[in-house]
Protein backbone atom coordinates (compact mmCIF):
# COMPACT_ATOMS: atom_id res chain seq x y z
CA UNK A 1 0.00 0.00 0.00
CA UNK A 2 2.92 2.38 0.58
CA UNK A 3 4.01 1.70 -2.99
CA UNK A 4 0.38 2.31 -3.94
CA UNK A 5 0.67 5.91 -2.76
CA UNK A 6 3.62 6.40 -5.09
CA UNK A 7 1.76 4.70 -7.92
CA UNK A 8 -1.40 6.74 -7.48
CA UNK A 9 0.63 9.91 -7.19
CA UNK A 10 2.92 9.25 -10.16
CA UNK A 11 1.82 6.37 -12.37
CA UNK A 12 -1.10 5.45 -14.55
CA UNK A 13 -1.94 2.01 -13.21
CA UNK A 14 -2.40 0.78 -16.79
CA UNK A 15 1.00 2.09 -17.90
CA UNK A 16 3.82 -0.05 -19.27
CA UNK A 17 7.13 -0.64 -17.51
CA UNK A 18 8.84 1.77 -19.91
CA UNK A 19 6.31 4.48 -19.14
CA UNK A 20 6.71 3.93 -15.42
CA UNK A 21 10.49 4.13 -15.75
CA UNK A 22 10.11 7.49 -17.50
CA UNK A 23 7.84 8.79 -14.74
CA UNK A 24 10.20 7.45 -12.09
CA UNK A 25 13.12 9.31 -13.68
CA UNK A 26 11.05 12.48 -13.93
CA UNK A 27 10.01 12.31 -10.28
CA UNK A 28 13.60 11.75 -9.21
CA UNK A 29 14.66 14.90 -11.09
CA UNK A 30 11.83 16.91 -9.56
CA UNK A 31 12.86 15.85 -6.08
CA UNK A 32 16.52 16.63 -6.80
CA UNK A 33 15.48 20.07 -8.00
CA UNK A 34 13.72 20.72 -4.70
CA UNK A 35 16.83 19.62 -2.81
CA UNK A 36 18.95 22.09 -4.83
CA UNK A 37 16.47 24.81 -3.96
CA UNK A 38 16.74 23.87 -0.29
CA UNK A 39 20.52 24.23 -0.42
CA UNK A 40 20.28 27.63 -2.06
CA UNK A 41 17.78 28.92 0.48
CA UNK A 42 19.89 27.66 3.39
CA UNK A 43 23.02 29.13 1.83
CA UNK A 44 21.26 32.48 1.52
CA UNK A 45 20.00 32.30 5.10
CA UNK A 46 23.46 31.46 6.41
CA UNK A 47 25.08 34.12 4.23
CA UNK A 48 22.57 36.75 5.31
CA UNK A 49 23.09 35.97 8.99
CA UNK A 50 26.84 36.31 8.57
CA UNK A 51 26.75 39.44 6.43
CA UNK A 52 23.82 41.21 8.11
CA UNK A 53 21.62 40.91 5.07
CA UNK A 54 24.22 41.52 2.39
CA UNK A 55 24.25 39.56 -0.84
CA UNK A 56 24.41 35.82 -0.79
CA UNK A 57 28.05 34.70 -1.09
CA UNK A 58 29.02 32.75 -4.17
CA UNK A 59 30.70 29.46 -3.48
CA UNK A 60 32.82 26.93 -5.31
CA UNK A 61 31.58 24.20 -3.02
CA UNK A 62 31.44 20.73 -4.56
CA UNK A 63 27.69 20.82 -3.94
CA UNK A 64 27.00 24.03 -5.86
CA UNK A 65 24.47 23.83 -8.69
CA UNK A 66 26.93 23.16 -11.51
CA UNK A 67 28.45 20.01 -10.08
CA UNK A 68 25.68 18.50 -8.00
CA UNK A 69 25.53 14.73 -8.25
CA UNK A 70 22.96 13.22 -10.58
CA UNK A 71 21.93 11.03 -7.67
CA UNK A 72 20.89 13.38 -4.88
CA UNK A 73 19.29 10.79 -2.65
CA UNK A 74 20.92 10.39 0.72
CA UNK A 75 20.13 6.71 0.37
CA UNK A 76 22.53 6.46 -2.56
CA UNK A 77 25.96 4.97 -1.91
CA UNK A 78 27.46 7.70 -4.10
CA UNK A 79 26.02 10.58 -2.10
CA UNK A 80 28.59 13.36 -1.66
CA UNK A 81 28.58 15.11 1.68
CA UNK A 82 27.40 18.70 1.57
CA UNK A 83 29.74 20.93 3.52
CA UNK A 84 27.88 24.20 3.11
CA UNK A 85 25.29 23.69 5.85
CA UNK A 86 25.30 25.15 9.28
CA UNK A 87 22.58 24.88 11.89
CA UNK A 88 21.40 27.29 14.52
CA UNK A 89 21.06 26.21 18.15
CA UNK A 90 17.49 25.97 19.28
CA UNK A 91 15.87 26.36 22.63
CA UNK A 92 12.36 25.63 21.38
CA UNK A 93 10.52 23.09 23.49
CA UNK A 94 8.30 21.01 21.26
CA UNK A 95 7.33 17.90 23.20
CA UNK A 96 3.72 17.97 24.29
CA UNK A 97 3.06 21.39 22.74
CA UNK A 98 0.48 20.89 20.02
CA UNK A 99 0.07 24.61 19.38
CA UNK A 100 3.72 25.58 18.95
CA UNK A 101 3.93 23.68 15.68
CA UNK A 102 1.61 26.18 14.01
CA UNK A 103 3.42 29.43 14.72
CA UNK A 104 5.92 29.24 11.89
CA UNK A 105 3.62 29.92 8.96
CA UNK A 106 0.98 32.23 10.35
CA UNK A 107 1.17 34.63 7.40
CA UNK A 108 0.37 31.98 4.80
CA UNK A 109 -2.97 32.24 3.03
CA UNK A 110 -5.53 29.44 3.17
CA UNK A 111 -5.99 27.22 0.15
CA UNK A 112 -7.86 24.09 -0.86
CA UNK A 113 -7.08 21.16 1.39
CA UNK A 114 -5.72 18.94 -1.38
CA UNK A 115 -2.15 19.62 -2.43
CA UNK A 116 -1.01 19.31 -6.04
CA UNK A 117 0.92 16.18 -6.94
CA UNK A 118 2.78 17.89 -9.75
CA UNK A 119 6.24 19.43 -9.49
CA UNK A 120 6.41 22.56 -7.38
CA UNK A 121 8.31 25.60 -8.54
CA UNK A 122 9.12 27.89 -5.62
CA UNK A 123 11.46 30.33 -7.29
CA UNK A 124 9.41 33.38 -6.26
CA UNK A 125 9.52 32.22 -2.64
CA UNK A 126 13.24 31.45 -2.85
CA UNK A 127 13.88 34.93 -4.22
CA UNK A 128 11.80 36.48 -1.44
CA UNK A 129 13.81 34.52 1.10
CA UNK A 130 17.05 35.80 -0.39
CA UNK A 131 16.55 38.69 -2.87
CA UNK A 132 20.24 38.82 -3.73
CA UNK A 133 19.97 35.43 -5.43
CA UNK A 134 17.59 36.84 -8.03
CA UNK A 135 20.08 37.47 -10.82
CA UNK A 136 21.53 33.99 -10.51
CA UNK A 137 18.10 32.43 -10.65
CA UNK A 138 17.11 34.41 -13.75
CA UNK A 139 19.90 32.68 -15.62
CA UNK A 140 18.82 29.23 -14.49
CA UNK A 141 16.50 28.17 -17.27
CA UNK A 142 16.03 24.76 -15.70
CA UNK A 143 14.25 26.33 -12.75
CA UNK A 144 11.88 28.71 -14.56
CA UNK A 145 10.08 26.68 -17.18
CA UNK A 146 6.31 26.94 -17.19
CA UNK A 147 5.96 23.18 -16.94
CA UNK A 148 7.50 23.28 -13.47
CA UNK A 149 4.81 25.53 -11.98
CA UNK A 150 2.29 23.51 -10.01
CA UNK A 151 -1.32 24.58 -9.38
CA UNK A 152 -0.38 24.96 -5.72
CA UNK A 153 1.94 27.81 -6.65
CA UNK A 154 -0.26 29.43 -9.29
CA UNK A 155 -3.43 29.42 -7.20
CA UNK A 156 -1.84 30.96 -4.12
CA UNK A 157 1.09 33.33 -3.81
CA UNK A 158 2.34 32.11 -0.46
CA UNK A 159 5.04 34.24 1.10
CA UNK A 160 7.96 32.10 2.15
CA UNK A 161 10.36 34.20 4.19
CA UNK A 162 13.83 33.34 5.37
CA UNK A 163 12.44 33.36 8.92
CA UNK A 164 9.87 30.72 7.95
CA UNK A 165 12.38 28.36 6.42
CA UNK A 166 14.97 28.98 9.11
CA UNK A 167 12.42 28.02 11.77
CA UNK A 168 11.28 24.95 9.83
CA UNK A 169 14.91 23.95 9.33
CA UNK A 170 15.62 24.14 13.05
CA UNK A 171 12.50 22.25 14.14
CA UNK A 172 12.89 19.57 11.47
CA UNK A 173 16.33 18.74 12.82
CA UNK A 174 15.10 18.57 16.39
CA UNK A 175 12.22 16.27 15.48
CA UNK A 176 14.36 14.09 13.19
CA UNK A 177 16.91 13.39 15.93
CA UNK A 178 14.12 12.57 18.40
CA UNK A 179 12.43 10.03 16.09
CA UNK A 180 12.13 6.69 17.85
CA UNK A 181 13.95 3.58 16.70
CA UNK A 182 11.11 1.06 16.48
CA UNK A 183 11.48 0.97 12.68
CA UNK A 184 14.97 -0.63 12.81
CA UNK A 185 13.95 -4.33 12.82
CA UNK A 186 11.81 -3.70 9.73
CA UNK A 187 14.49 -2.01 7.63
CA UNK A 188 17.61 -4.21 7.74
CA UNK A 189 19.41 -2.35 4.93
CA UNK A 190 19.24 0.97 6.79
CA UNK A 191 19.87 -0.74 10.13
CA UNK A 192 23.28 -1.93 8.91
CA UNK A 193 24.49 1.43 7.60
CA UNK A 194 28.10 2.24 8.50
CA UNK A 195 29.20 5.01 10.83
CA UNK A 196 31.05 6.82 8.03
CA UNK A 197 28.06 6.77 5.72
CA UNK A 198 25.76 7.96 8.51
CA UNK A 199 28.17 10.79 9.35
CA UNK A 200 28.41 11.87 5.69
CA UNK A 201 24.64 11.90 5.43
CA UNK A 202 24.35 14.00 8.59
CA UNK A 203 26.93 16.48 7.35
CA UNK A 204 25.15 16.73 4.00
CA UNK A 205 22.05 18.17 5.67
CA UNK A 206 23.74 20.02 8.51
CA UNK A 207 22.52 17.63 11.20
CA UNK A 208 24.17 18.13 14.58
CA UNK A 209 23.90 16.84 18.16
CA UNK A 210 23.58 13.23 17.09
CA UNK A 211 26.56 11.70 18.92
CA UNK A 212 24.24 9.83 21.29
CA UNK A 213 22.56 7.99 18.39
CA UNK A 214 23.64 4.79 16.68
CA UNK A 215 24.62 5.15 12.99
CA UNK A 216 21.34 3.81 11.59
CA UNK A 217 19.33 6.40 13.53
CA UNK A 218 21.65 9.19 12.38
CA UNK A 219 21.22 8.04 8.79
CA UNK A 220 17.43 7.84 9.18
CA UNK A 221 17.31 11.30 10.77
CA UNK A 222 19.36 12.77 7.91
CA UNK A 223 16.94 11.28 5.39
CA UNK A 224 13.98 12.77 7.28
CA UNK A 225 15.64 16.20 7.23
CA UNK A 226 16.24 16.09 3.47
CA UNK A 227 12.71 14.94 2.62
CA UNK A 228 10.93 17.26 5.06
CA UNK A 229 12.88 20.31 3.87
CA UNK A 230 11.94 19.45 0.29
CA UNK A 231 8.30 19.14 1.30
CA UNK A 232 8.42 22.51 3.08
CA UNK A 233 9.36 24.12 -0.23
CA UNK A 234 6.92 21.97 -2.21
CA UNK A 235 4.02 23.05 0.03
CA UNK A 236 4.99 26.31 1.79
CA UNK A 237 1.42 26.96 2.96
CA UNK A 238 1.93 24.05 5.34
CA UNK A 239 5.73 24.11 5.46
CA UNK A 240 6.72 22.00 8.43
CA UNK A 241 4.69 21.38 11.57
CA UNK A 242 5.41 19.17 14.53
CA UNK A 243 4.09 15.68 13.88
CA UNK A 244 4.96 15.47 10.19
CA UNK A 245 8.18 13.63 11.00
CA UNK A 246 6.06 10.98 12.76
CA UNK A 247 4.15 10.42 9.53
CA UNK A 248 7.23 10.34 7.32
CA UNK A 249 9.38 8.01 9.44
CA UNK A 250 7.55 4.74 8.62
CA UNK A 251 7.53 5.63 4.92
CA UNK A 252 11.26 6.39 4.93
CA UNK A 253 11.92 3.12 6.74
CA UNK A 254 10.05 1.11 4.12
CA UNK A 255 11.29 3.01 1.05
CA UNK A 256 15.07 3.20 0.69
CA UNK A 257 15.15 5.83 -2.09
CA UNK A 258 14.58 9.38 -0.90
CA UNK A 259 12.75 10.56 -4.00
CA UNK A 260 10.30 7.66 -3.77
CA UNK A 261 9.75 8.26 -0.06
CA UNK A 262 9.19 11.96 -0.83
CA UNK A 263 6.48 11.34 -3.42
CA UNK A 264 4.81 8.76 -1.19
CA UNK A 265 4.79 11.39 1.54
CA UNK A 266 3.29 13.94 -0.85
CA UNK A 267 0.51 11.44 -1.63
CA UNK A 268 0.04 10.74 2.07
CA UNK A 269 -0.14 14.45 2.89
CA UNK A 270 -2.95 14.95 0.37
CA UNK A 271 -5.12 13.22 2.96
CA UNK A 272 -3.29 14.38 6.09
CA UNK A 273 -2.31 18.00 5.33
CA UNK A 274 -5.58 19.37 6.69
CA UNK A 275 -4.32 18.22 10.12
CA UNK A 276 -1.63 20.91 9.92
CA UNK A 277 -3.63 23.86 8.58
CA UNK A 278 -3.71 27.05 10.60
CA UNK A 279 -7.51 27.29 10.56
CA UNK A 280 -7.75 23.81 12.14
CA UNK A 281 -11.01 23.11 10.30
CA UNK A 282 -9.83 19.61 9.40
CA UNK A 283 -8.90 18.80 12.99
CA UNK A 284 -12.15 20.19 14.38
CA UNK A 285 -14.18 18.20 11.86
CA UNK A 286 -12.45 14.99 12.91
CA UNK A 287 -12.78 15.66 16.64
CA UNK A 288 -16.44 16.39 15.99
CA UNK A 289 -16.89 12.97 14.37
CA UNK A 290 -15.13 11.19 17.26
CA UNK A 291 -17.44 13.02 19.67
CA UNK A 292 -20.49 11.96 17.62
CA UNK A 293 -19.39 8.32 17.62
CA UNK A 294 -18.94 8.30 21.40
CA UNK A 295 -22.28 10.04 21.96
CA UNK A 296 -24.14 7.58 19.73
CA UNK A 297 -22.44 4.51 21.21
CA UNK A 298 -22.24 5.35 24.91
CA UNK A 299 -24.46 8.12 26.21
CA UNK A 300 -23.33 7.52 29.82
CA UNK A 301 -19.68 8.14 28.92
CA UNK A 302 -20.63 11.13 26.79
CA UNK A 303 -22.58 12.74 29.66
CA UNK A 304 -19.53 12.27 31.91
CA UNK A 305 -17.37 14.00 29.29
CA UNK A 306 -19.89 16.84 29.18
CA UNK A 307 -19.58 17.28 32.95
CA UNK A 308 -15.81 17.58 32.51
CA UNK A 309 -16.28 19.96 29.56
CA UNK A 310 -14.43 17.40 27.47
CA UNK A 311 -17.19 16.47 25.03
CA UNK A 312 -15.24 18.12 22.20
CA UNK A 313 -12.76 15.20 22.54
CA UNK A 314 -9.73 17.46 22.49
CA UNK A 315 -7.97 14.78 24.54
CA UNK A 316 -7.51 12.70 21.36
CA UNK A 317 -6.00 15.63 19.46
CA UNK A 318 -2.57 13.99 19.16
CA UNK A 319 -4.06 10.72 17.93
CA UNK A 320 -5.85 12.58 15.14
CA UNK A 321 -2.87 14.71 14.10
CA UNK A 322 -0.33 11.89 13.76
CA UNK A 323 -2.80 9.12 12.88
CA UNK A 324 -2.14 7.06 16.03
CA UNK A 325 1.61 6.93 15.28
CA UNK A 326 2.69 7.72 18.85
CA UNK A 327 0.25 5.29 20.43
CA UNK A 328 1.16 2.30 18.25
CA UNK A 329 4.36 0.39 17.54
CA UNK A 330 5.86 0.48 14.04
CA UNK A 331 4.23 -2.74 12.83
CA UNK A 332 0.90 -1.77 14.43
CA UNK A 333 1.06 1.62 12.72
CA UNK A 334 1.68 0.08 9.30
CA UNK A 335 -1.17 -2.38 9.92
CA UNK A 336 -3.65 0.36 10.86
CA UNK A 337 -2.60 2.71 8.07
CA UNK A 338 -2.83 0.03 5.40
CA UNK A 339 -6.30 -1.04 6.53
CA UNK A 340 -7.29 2.62 6.57
CA UNK A 341 -5.85 3.20 3.08
CA UNK A 342 -7.58 0.06 1.79
CA UNK A 343 -10.91 1.45 3.01
CA UNK A 344 -10.20 4.79 1.36
CA UNK A 345 -9.23 3.06 -1.88
CA UNK A 346 -12.49 1.09 -1.77
CA UNK A 347 -14.44 4.31 -1.34
CA UNK A 348 -12.63 5.88 -4.30
CA UNK A 349 -13.36 2.77 -6.36
CA UNK A 350 -17.06 3.20 -5.67
CA UNK A 351 -17.42 0.08 -3.56
CA UNK A 352 -20.46 0.75 -1.42
CA UNK A 353 -21.91 -1.05 1.51
CA UNK A 354 -24.54 -3.06 -0.38
CA UNK A 355 -23.52 -6.34 -2.04
CA UNK A 356 -19.85 -5.98 -1.09
CA UNK A 357 -20.65 -5.65 2.60
CA UNK A 358 -23.13 -8.51 2.61
CA UNK A 359 -20.49 -10.77 1.09
CA UNK A 360 -17.91 -9.83 3.70
CA UNK A 361 -20.42 -9.47 6.54
CA UNK A 362 -18.21 -6.70 7.81
CA UNK A 363 -18.18 -2.93 7.90
CA UNK A 364 -18.71 -0.85 4.77
CA UNK A 365 -15.60 1.02 3.60
CA UNK A 366 -15.28 4.49 5.08
CA UNK A 367 -12.94 7.45 4.73
CA UNK A 368 -13.00 7.83 8.52
CA UNK A 369 -11.87 4.42 9.80
CA UNK A 370 -9.10 6.14 11.79
CA UNK A 371 -11.69 8.14 13.72
CA UNK A 372 -13.71 5.02 14.53
CA UNK A 373 -10.49 3.42 15.81
CA UNK A 374 -9.77 6.47 17.97
CA UNK A 375 -13.30 6.38 19.38
CA UNK A 376 -12.88 2.65 20.02
CA UNK A 377 -9.70 3.27 22.02
CA UNK A 378 -11.57 5.75 24.22
CA UNK A 379 -14.54 3.43 24.66
CA UNK A 380 -12.18 0.67 25.78
CA UNK A 381 -11.25 2.96 28.70
CA UNK A 382 -14.84 4.02 29.49
CA UNK A 383 -15.02 2.46 32.98
CA UNK A 384 -11.74 4.03 34.05
CA UNK A 385 -12.73 7.43 32.65
CA UNK A 386 -16.14 7.41 34.32
CA UNK A 387 -15.06 6.09 37.72
CA UNK A 388 -11.60 7.60 38.16
CA UNK A 389 -11.17 10.79 36.15
CA UNK A 390 -12.56 14.17 37.09
CA UNK A 391 -10.79 16.45 34.59
CA UNK A 392 -9.87 16.51 30.95
CA UNK A 393 -6.17 16.74 31.88
CA UNK A 394 -6.42 13.30 33.48
CA UNK A 395 -8.02 11.89 30.33
CA UNK A 396 -5.27 13.45 28.20
CA UNK A 397 -2.64 11.77 30.37
CA UNK A 398 -4.47 8.46 30.03
CA UNK A 399 -4.63 8.77 26.24
CA UNK A 400 -0.96 9.71 26.05
CA UNK A 401 -0.07 6.68 28.18
CA UNK A 402 -1.68 4.27 25.70
CA UNK A 403 1.58 4.03 23.77
CA UNK A 404 2.51 0.37 23.39
CA UNK A 405 -0.54 -0.78 25.37
CA UNK A 406 -3.07 -1.24 22.56
CA UNK A 407 -4.05 -4.49 20.88
CA UNK A 408 -4.26 -3.46 17.22
CA UNK A 409 -6.47 -6.39 16.20
CA UNK A 410 -9.00 -5.77 18.96
CA UNK A 411 -8.87 -2.07 18.13
CA UNK A 412 -9.67 -2.77 14.47
CA UNK A 413 -12.42 -5.23 15.41
CA UNK A 414 -14.01 -2.67 17.74
CA UNK A 415 -13.66 0.05 15.12
CA UNK A 416 -15.33 -2.10 12.47
CA UNK A 417 -18.15 -2.94 14.88
CA UNK A 418 -18.71 0.78 15.37
CA UNK A 419 -18.76 1.31 11.61
CA UNK A 420 -21.29 -1.51 11.13
CA UNK A 421 -23.63 -0.13 13.79
CA UNK A 422 -23.16 3.62 13.49
CA UNK A 423 -21.82 4.51 10.04
CA UNK A 424 -25.14 5.55 8.47
CA UNK A 425 -26.24 7.45 11.56
CA UNK A 426 -22.93 9.30 11.85
CA UNK A 427 -22.87 10.13 8.14
CA UNK A 428 -26.37 11.56 8.37
CA UNK A 429 -25.64 13.59 11.50
CA UNK A 430 -22.53 15.23 10.06
CA UNK A 431 -23.92 15.91 6.58
CA UNK A 432 -25.09 19.37 7.68
CA UNK A 433 -22.47 22.12 7.04
CA UNK A 434 -22.43 23.22 10.67
CA UNK A 435 -20.04 21.68 13.22
CA UNK A 436 -22.37 22.36 16.10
Amino acid sequence: MLIGYLSVNSYDLNSSKEQRDIVRSQKRKEYEKLRRQCRRVIKCINGSSKLNGDSCPETDSPCSEDVVSARESLSSEDRIADSEYSDDPSTILLDGDDTSRRNTNADSKALNSDSSDSDSSVESEVIQACPSCEEKEKNDSDMTTKDDVSPLRTEVQSTLTSEDFSTWKRIIRLDAVRTNADWIPYSPTQAEVSYDRARRSAEAVGLKDYDHLEPCRVFHAARLVAILEAYALYDPEIGYCQGMSDLLSPIAAVMTEDHEAFWCFVGFMKKARHNFRLDELGIRRQLHIVSKIIRCKDSHLYRHLEKLQAEDCFFVYRMVVVLFRRELTFDQTICLWEVMWADQAAVRAGIGKSAWSRIRQRAPPTEDLLLYAIAASVLQKRKLIIEKYSSMDEIIRECNSMSGQLDIWKLLDDAHDLVVNLHDKIETSISAPSLS
